[in-house]
């Protein structure tokens, strides 16, 4: 009889534990399976030039990151700012947009009014490419070394204190690298 009752207290018990331990967790950690991997592949139309693709395989021998963003993203328009003041700042680092799931017109609407900091914006608008990258959501960005290996994703929006103490110091020490 005391089992019948201690058999539902103990299953309780259990979830309670991984409960505990999952509310401990950062959501924003996603691990990315594609680190140290090779890059996916894509060919895409530029977003200013639709005419032009841009694939990551031109930015083969050059240290690069990649943006992923929407002008549908309120995270996103939080960290534009950011970017934004970054590329102004470093202007020979090559930050890439990848515009997900987005209008083009919407797109470019919202990088006249809020500022390019894009040395060139893709747009993926059936979001197959950032399937391919492993994008959960966005705002989502990855730092590229010059073979075209991802070494760093940064899931949600990024912030002065993340581009000074982690995305700069990576860029810096890949860039010193041999190819």
């Amino acid at each position: 009889m005391k089992l019948r009752f201690l058999l539902p207290l103990g299953a309780f018990m259990i979830l309670v534990v991984f409960l505990a331990i999952g509310l401990k967790l950062d959501p924003h950690d996603v691990p990315s399976p594609l680190i140290d991997k090779a890059a996916p592949a894509f060919t895409l139309p530029q977003l200013h030039e639709p005419q032009k693709n841009f694939s990551p395989a031109d930015m083969k021998g050059k240290v690069w990151l990649l943006n992923v963003w929407a002008s549908w993203c309120a995270s996103c328009r939080q960290e534009h700012v950011y970017f934004t003041e970054f590329a102004k700042a470093n202007p020979s680092i090559n930050l890439m947009g990848l515009n997900y799931k987005d209008e083009s017109d919407a797109a470019m609407q919202w990088l006249v009014r809020l500022g390019n900091p894009y040395k060139i914006s893709i747009t993926d608008k059936d979001g197959m490419a950032g399937l391919d990258w492993g994008v959960y959501g966005v705002p989502e960005t990855f730092v590229i070394d010059k073979k075209g290996i991802v070494r760093h994703k940064q899931t949600g929006p990024v912030d002065p204190t993340i581009l000074q103490t982690l995305i700069m110091p990576l860029i810096e020490k890949l860039n010193l690298e041999e190819m």
